[in-house]
């Protein structure tokens, strides 16, 4: 059988992650596009200021109540109107409560982008807060507290946390709440929170699409540029400090038949130098298939499925006078194994992490790191969303605007 012969790559094209624009609107608010060419679903991303260190003692979880309240009703719909007009625009809205505040995501289709503004903006302008909705969301948010619970890695990832951080602190605690801060939430101390902490002159948008033939200055002058509310006094982070002394927490869970493991410490925040070295270290260790954990725990042993590294940046403040670095990350590795293996899964996985600090990473690894996490950036920011969630990240995190494309 004669096969045609194998085609051949062609050169890779250039690419850089997009820069966008930065504008600020009459009231304030501060506004990212990006013109992504093809692009015709169109990505909005809003920061609000609400960070869960924020929220009134007693009342953790009320971030996320406020944050899923936006979306039902305003003072212009109620609930089911507001659902039906973003419908009708072919439009998805959703909002969640993290440790640096509050994100608001829309994407709609960029024919409708002017009237998913206005909702958008009524939403963020006058949301109406009303009593049974938000007694709705906080029975769904008691509902979902037990099955956390009985989820292995969410029960270890908050021990975690209480474990490395102060009792005092809002990063030690689960960040949407427990069963008795949450009871205590109702429609007035939501309102009280937004009214707090929300207004447009600590919010940025971010908008990625194809802006062809928009009039997005217009736009949005006609929307969250109307949205009105005074200057909010500037909030000092707290700093983030952490018990980073070695020792085992078990979580018991009888009749489990596997044991999940999560080891974790805090590391720096991108604003930090070694962040690069950080991310390629991270991704050695438990970023892929063929990184060493998996090569060991996975591949020689059979004990899991796979073990992943991971660095996630907890919250950042703009540098200070000296440059340094203001902000933390968590450094973690999780993953479950038979409960039987657990003794010598850990182990093995101790010597990887021995034999990675005595000896770092090989030129090898380093080269083929570089090159899958490179190689792969076009696709990963291939849409509108991908853009417009990492210039937001940028933003949260007090990075220059052209940081991505470094």
């Amino acid at each position: 059988m004669t096969f045609h012969p194998q085609p051949s790559a062609g050169a890779a094209k250039l690419w850089a992650f997009p820069a966008p624009e930065r504008a600020e609107l009459s009231n304030g608010l501060t506004v990212l596009r990006c013109h992504r060419p093809g692009q015709q679903v169109v990505a909005v991303e809003i920061n609000l200021a609400a960070p869960l260190e924020a929220e009134p003692a007693g009342l953790d979880g009320i971030a996320t109540i406020m944050a899923r309240a936006l979306s039902e009703g305003t003072d212009k719909h109620t609930a089911e109107e507001f659902a039906a007009e973003l419908e009708r625009c072919g439009a998805t809205l959703d909002a969640h409560a993290d440790h640096p505040g509050v994100r608001v995501s829309l994407e709609v289709p960029v024919s409708r982008l002017p009237k998913a503004l206005g909702l958008l903006a009524d939403a963020l302008r006058a949301p109406a807060f009303p009593e049974g909705e938000v007694e709705r969301l906080v029975r769904n948010r008691l509902d979902e507290i037990p099955h956390e619970l009985a989820n292995p890695a969410r029960r270890a990832s908050m021990a975690l946390s209480k474990e490395l951080f102060p009792a005092e602190a809002r990063m030690s605690r689960p960040r949407q709440g427990t069963q008795e801060t949450v009871e205590g939430i109702d429609a007035a101390a939501v309102r009280a929170f937004y009214e707090t902490h929300v207004r447009p002159s600590t919010t940025t948008a971010v908008v990625v699409g194809d802006l062809t033939g928009v009039d997005l200055d217009k736009a949005l002058a006609e929307t969250l540029g109307t949205w009105t509310g005074g200057a909010a006094e500037p909030r000092p982070m707290a700093p983030i400090t952490a018990d980073d002394t070695g020792r085992v927490v078990i979580v018991d869970r009888p009749g489990a038949v596997q044991t999940q493991l999560l080891i974790g410490r805090i590391g720096a925040d991108r604003h930090d130098r070694v962040w690069p070295a950080q991310v390629l270290g991270t991704y050695c260790l438990g970023g892929t298939l063929t990184s060493r954990l998996d090569r060991v725990l996975r591949e020689e042993k059979g004990y899991t499925y796979g073990v992943r590294a991971f660095g996630q940046v907890l919250r950042s403040a703009a540098p200070d006078a000296s440059g340094g670095a203001t902000g933390a990350a968590m450094l973690a590795i999780s993953g479950s194994v038979a409960t039987e293996v657990t003794g010598p899964a850990l182990e093995d996985l101790w010597k990887v992490l021995g034999t990675l600090k005595e000896e770092g990473l090989t030129d090898a690894e380093r080269d083929v790191a570089v090159q899958n996490l490179v190689g792969v950036a076009p696709l990963k920011y291939e849409t509108a969303a991908a853009v417009a969630g990492t210039l937001a990240d940028q933003v949260e995190q007090h990075l220059p605007d052209d940081f991505q494309a470094q």
